[in-house]
């Protein structure tokens, strides 16, 4: 198989776009019917559902944890019902990659983890890469999406996409049965 992947110059949600476009289009041919999305306030989102409408694709918002409130980075109540009502599953729980326990035991920001190097290495690729991967996780965790059939997975750099990607989903504890399938687009600058 043969396929292309595209490359962002720079990263940021002048991409959102053409990334939605392109997790459309691949979810379509490989007849992928559960798509998982970051999304802290909604606006990709609200993009990737208004793209999937009127396929069977199950749309998963997953969002930053609550743990951010003070920083203003968690979805707004109105939003969130605004999207269960359009028909996605919206999603908030602690990150599979970070930003729990041991991250309080940690004496530079980065604890010595296995979460934290799956996370760096994940980051090596891009941010997005690290977040699709953390999505899906969490996703799967909750029950959301089936780990049996692939998901299109779709998050990005700051706001909005500017990474979509292929993956066999799995549950944290059975991480080493996830597979990042197919890249289908990121920024070139991790």
């Amino acid at each position: 198989m043969k396929k292309e992947i595209c490359y962002f110059e720079e990263a940021g949600p002048n991409n959102t776009d053409v990334t939605i476009e392109i997790a459309l289009k691949r979810a379509g041919e490989l007849n992928i019917n559960q798509v998982v999305v970051a999304s802290t306030h909604g606006e990709t989102a609200h993009k990737v559902l208004g793209a999937f409408e009127g396929t069977n694709c199950k749309v998963v918002v997953v969002t930053i944890s609550q743990a951010f409130e003070k920083e203003n980075w968690i979805m707004k109540k109105e939003v969130r019902q605004d999207l269960e009502k359009r028909g996605a599953i919206v999603l908030t729980t602690l990150h599979a990659l970070g930003d729990d326990v041991n991250t309080s035991f940690s004496t530079n920001g980065k604890p010595a983890s296995f979460n934290a190097v799956v996370r760096e290495t994940l980051y090596r690729f891009c941010q997005g890469m690290k977040v699709c991967v953390e999505i899906v996780l969490m996703a799967a965790e909750a029950g959301a999406i089936n780990v049996d059939e692939e998901v299109v997975a779709i998050a990005g750099t700051d706001k909005g996409a500017d990474t979509a990607v292929v993956i066999k989903p799995a549950y944290a504890r059975k991480f080493f049965d996830l597979e990042i399938r197919e890249i289908l687009t990121k920024p070139r600058k991790a």
